[in-house]
C-alpha cells in the first residue's frame, strides 16, 4: 500500500502564541472558555484550542506512528500572522517557519511543512516566501480570509503570482468568519463546526466566479475540511450560474468544472461526505488529512475513511495524489 501522507494537520510554539496573546489585541485574545480550557478568541468568539499536542512534537511523531501515518506536510493553524503590525507578523512568520525547518531536519522522513506568510504585506510575504522556500517550505498555508479581506483582493496578486511560479500548492484553512459577532458565533462555540466551513466555502466559491482559475491555471488550491460545504452545494452553485448573470460575469464554464482544478483534504466525519467529496473534486483531487491535534482532529479515523474507499481510489487519496502536487 501507498505511504500515508496527512496533508492537514498543525502544529503552534509557545513563543507564537506569546506574540498572539501580546500583540493580537483587541480582536484576538486569550481566555478561558466553557469547561475551563484556554481558548483564542475572535471578537469575542472562541474559536481555536491550543491543546498540547500542538506544541510536542515527540508526541506528534509517536501518535503518527501509532496510527501508521508515515508523513506529516504540519502547517499553523488560524489565526496564522495576521494581526501586530508588520513587524509582527512577518517576526511570527518567520519563526514559525524556522521552527517547522528545524523539524523537519529532526525527522527528515517524517516531516514537511507549509510556509506561513505575513500576506496583508506583500513586500513582506514575498521576501518571507523566498525564504521559506530556500529553507525547505513545500508550500504555503493561508486563512480563507486575511483580517477580512478577501483572497481575489488585488492586494495579493503579486504573492499569487510567486507561489504560482514556484509551483507551490497553497492550503486555504478557515477561521474564524468575518461578522462573526453578528452571526453569533461565540454562542456554542459554533465557529469550528459551522463558521470555518462557511470561511471556505465563501472564499473558493469567490475565487471560481470571480475567475481566479482562470488567471492562474497552474496553481494547486487545496480546500480545507474536504472543501467545507462545497461538495454539497456544487449543483447549487452551477444551476444559480446558469440562471444568473451576475453569477457568470467572469467565467466561461459552470462553477463544478473549476471544482475539478481544485484539491481537498479527507477531513470529513461520515462516510457518505467523504465519497461525496471524492465525486465533486475527483479521485486525482482528494488527499488524506487529520486536523490533529486539535481537540476535533482524528489521525485514525479519518485514515479508517479513506481506507474504506475503492482500491485504485484508496491509494491514490491515502498518499499518491500528495507524492504528486508536493513533489515528495
Amino acid at each position: 500500500m501507498s505511504a500515508v501522507i496527512d496533508v492537514h494537520t498543525h502544529m503552534l510554539s509557545k513563543e507564537w502564541l506569546a506574540l498572539l496573546e501580546k500583540h493580537g489585541k483587541p480582536r484576538y485574545t486569550i481566555k478561558a472558555g466553557a469547561g475551563g480550557q484556554r481558548l483564542i478568541h475572535f471578537d469575542g468568539a472562541p474559536f481555536m484550542t491550543p491543546v498540547p499536542n500542538m506544541f510536542d512534537w515527540e508526541a506528534r511523531i509517536d501518535n503518527m506512528s501509532k496510527a501508521r501515518v508515515d508523513v506529516a506536510v504540519v502547517s499553523l493553524t488560524c489565526p496564522s500572522v495576521y494581526w501586530g503590525g508588520e513587524k509582527v507578523s512577518t517576526q511570527a512568520a518567520r519563526h514559525m517557519n524556522d521552527e517547522f525547518a528545524r523539524a523537519q531536519k529532526a525527522w527528515p522522513k517524517r516531516i514537511r511543512w507549509f510556509a506561513s506568510l505575513p500576506w496583508q504585506y506583500p513586500e513582506a510575504a514575498l521576501q518571507e516566501l523566498k525564504r521559506a522556500t530556500k529553507a525547505g517550505a513545500v508550500g504555503v498555508m493561508v486563512i480563507a480570509n486575511v483580517s477580512g479581506r478577501h483572497l481575489t483582493d488585488p492586494l495579493f496578486d503579486p504573492i499569487w503570482k510567486a507561489i504560482d511560479q514556484a509551483r507551490l500548492p497553497v492550503l486555504v484553512h478557515p477561521g474564524s468568519p468575518p461578522g462573526s459577532k453578528e452571526l453569533g458565533m461565540e454562542q456554542f462555540q459554533l465557529a469550528a463546526p459551522i463558521g470555518f466551513a462557511f470561511d471556505t466555502t465563501l472564499a473558493v466559491s469567490r475565487m471560481i466566479l470571480s475567475g481566479f482559475f482562470d488567471r492562474h491555471t497552474k496553481l494547486k488550491i487545496i480546500a480545507a475540511h474536504a472543501g467545507g460545504a462545497l461538495p454539497f452545494l456544487a449543483g447549487r452553485l452551477d444551476i444559480c450560474w446558469e440562471n444568473m448573470p451576475a453569477a457568470r460575469a467572469k467565467t466561461a464554464e459552470k462553477p463544478s468544472n473549476y471544482l475539478r482544478q481544485v484539491y481537498c483534504d479527507a477531513v470529513v466525519f461520515r462516510q457518505d461526505a467523504l465519497d461525496m467529496a471524492v465525486s465533486v473534486f475527483g479521485t486525482d483531487n482528494v488527499m488524506y488529512g487529520s486536523d490533529y491535534p486539535h481537540n476535533i482532529g482524528d489521525m485514525k479515523g479519518c485514515l479508517s475513511r479513506v481506507d474504506a474507499l475503492p482500491g485504485d481510489v484508496r491509494e491514490k487519496v491515502r498518499g499518491g495524489n500528495a507524492e504528486r502536487i508536493f513533489r515528495l
